[in-house]
């Protein structure tokens, strides 16, 4: 069994076997996450997929709260580096890795990434994590692509977390063909709502989703849900 908790905009706390990560931390500045105490937040890896602001606002203090590791791609590992933070793990595309809560594959997104301060922050991914509990797809920020449909033949997944807020990335539509191309019918939803460009009629994506064969899970900001 896998629980996320959803903290607004990306950010999602998932837990496996015991272990936590939270992925593309972006609270404090997310008036929708008001009610969210940061510093009472738990974790022992935080996950980045991208640089640019609204997945990186929060990592720092995450980070340091915790005295979790950082996993990311090289760029934005070292620029976290450079500002003071100690536990790392430096990743890139195409590259595995094994964690004690099970194996991160960092893979393809399409995208842009620069870091807040203007600082290259690599080219943007997401992640494969795969475990004895289950797998899931975190897209991140990505458009659709083919390279999706490597996902689905070499990855049983069990759900995908992908954005669906159109404008900056996939929309709805998109992310049914996504959630076909990863070979999954289960679609956690995210980026949307935050911003004026990126809000949603709920009703509206939860039809088409329905349409399509899809289950679309919108989940409240701190909500839980087991999978």
């Amino acid at each position: 069994m896998i629980e996320l908790k959803y903290f607004g905009h990306s950010t999602f706390l998932v837990t496996i076997g015991g272990k936590s990560l939270i992925f593309d931390p972006f609270i404090s500045p997310n008036p929708l996450a008001s009610n969210i105490e940061i510093d009472k937040i738990k974790t022992d890896y935080v996950l980045v997929s991208h640089g640019h602001e609204d997945h990186v606002f929060d990592v720092e203090t995450i980070v340091t709260n915790n005295e979790a590791t950082l996993v990311s791609n090289f760029e934005i590992v070292t620029w976290f580096q450079n500002k003071g933070v100690k536990n790392v793990w430096g990743m890139n595309h195409g590259g595995s890795k094994v964690f004690d809560f099970g194996k991160i594959k960092y893979v393809n997104a399409v995208h842009s990434s620069a870091l807040p301060d203007g600082t290259n922050g690599g080219n943007p991914g997401g992640f494969v994590v795969e475990s004895e509990h289950g797998t899931f797809y975190y897209a991140g920020d990505t458009a659709l692509s083919y390279d999706m449909k490597l996902i689905g033949e070499s990855f049983d997944v069990d759900f995908a977390i992908l954005p669906i807020g159109d404008n900056f990335t996939m929309g709805i539509t998109d992310a049914l063909k996504a959630a076909d191309f990863v070979g999954t019918d289960k679609i956690i939803g995210m980026h949307y709502d935050t911003f004026e460009p990126i809000i949603i009629d709920r009703v509206k994506v939860k039809r088409e989703a329905e349409k399509s064969g899809k289950e679309l899970i919108l989940l409240n900001i701190g909500e839980s849900i087991s999978l």
